[in-house]
């Protein structure tokens, strides 16, 4: 009971659209409406308004946070409850029980479920992310290089005692999501057509 309680209210707070909260109160266009359809920060970058785009991306990687920290501190001693509510408040994320199911791709959100676990699990991260966005300038690629990259940091603080064994196989589960959520960016890269960094298409948005 305590994992579907842990993994329902996960869910409930990750089916918060950020995108489209800030998106009403700057009075922007539904982000479902233009550019990749998708609600995340770098299609809300599209409309020109960076502040909104900060704050998409502020509000949906602080829910992970609050999601995952908020299980660490009210269910004591379950690793498993840690584990279950990080997948679960990607899933709301990508799929928002509030918004017909039409959700983000996952990063930001990410994001804030790896800075709940661990905070060198995020930095490793982002780091991973920053390296390939600058030298390849696309962003869906410097996502998918640093979810990869996330499991392998979250094994290795399990490993070190940092990090306990199952949210370390949430990180491969949420892996395994980015990478169905970014096919499409997959193919792209495959046939170079993905858009880089600076572009009209930049981003896995």
């Amino acid at each position: 009971m305590t994992l579907v309680i842990a993994a329902l209210f996960a869910y409930l707070i990750g089916s918060i659209s950020f995108a489209v909260l800030v998106s009403r109160a700057f009075r922007l266009p539904d982000p479902h409406s233009y550019g990749s359809g998708n609600p995340g920060a770098t299609n809300v970058l599209r409309t020109g308004r960076r502040a909104a785009a900060a704050l998409t991306l502020a509000g949906d990687a602080l829910k992970g946070w609050f999601a995952v920290m908020l299980t660490q501190q009210h269910v004591i001693a379950e690793p498993a409850a840690v584990g279950v509510a990080s997948v679960a408040v990607v899933v709301g994320h990508m799929w928002p029980a509030f918004f017909r199911f039409q959700g983000g791709k996952g990063v930001s959100t990410t994001l804030g479920v790896l800075a709940a676990l661990d905070f060198y699990l995020a930095a490793g991260a982002v780091a991973t992310w920053i390296v390939i966005a600058f030298f390849f300038r696309i962003s869906s690629l410097a996502a998918l290089v640093s979810a990869a990259f996330a499991m392998f940091f979250a094994y290795f603080l399990h490993g070190m005692g940092r990090l306990a064994l199952e949210p370390a196989i949430a990180v491969t589960a949420i892996a395994a999501l980015l990478v169905w959520r970014h096919r499409d960016n997959i193919r792209n890269l495959i046939a170079g057509t993905e858009g880089r960094i600076g572009g009209r298409n930049a981003g896995p948005s």
